[in-house]
Formats: C-alpha cells, structure tokens, sequence
C-alpha cells in the first residue's frame, strides 16, 4: 500500500468512525426540559465534538493499521 492508498482508506475510516461515534451520549434539549427558543428541541445539549473527533481520529488509525496489516501482505503474495 503506498502512501496515497493509506490517506484514502484513513480519510474514508475516519468518516465512518465520526458517523459511529456521533449519536454516543447525545442528549436532546427534551430530555433536560430545558428548550431554547428558536431551537429543535431534539437539539443536543453539549454536543462534545471535540471528543468526538479524538475518539474517530484514534478508530480510523487503528482501522488504518488494520487494513495495511492485511493488504500489504497481499500485495507482496499476489505480485502487486
């Protein structure tokens, strides 16, 4: 896998990553009883980003790894 392979399949595990870990502990405005005016009131309260986009960095490095430990080997087996 050369380098342009590897940002590719990163930058595409990071999306997925940020779509699993986006919903985790989100709490709408309903749930607190306290509605802004002029908001949705399933809007989230904190909706904690910046963790969020630690946590999906970190799965889509593993995911990263993961996937140059299997087509690496592959490539060198199958002559690519």
């Amino acid at each position: 896998m050369n380098l342009v392979g590897g940002v590719v399949i990163f930058l595409i595990s990071w999306w997925m990553c940020l779509f699993v870990v986006l919903p985790i502990g989100v709490r709408g405005q309903f749930e607190d009883g306290e509605i802004e005016d002029g908001t949705e009131e399933g809007a989230p309260v904190r909706h904690m980003m910046p963790k969020k986009i630690i946590w999906a960095t970190i799965g889509a490095i593993i995911c990263t790894v993961i996937a140059g430990l299997v087509v690496v080997p592959l490539l060198q087996y199958y002559g690519g």
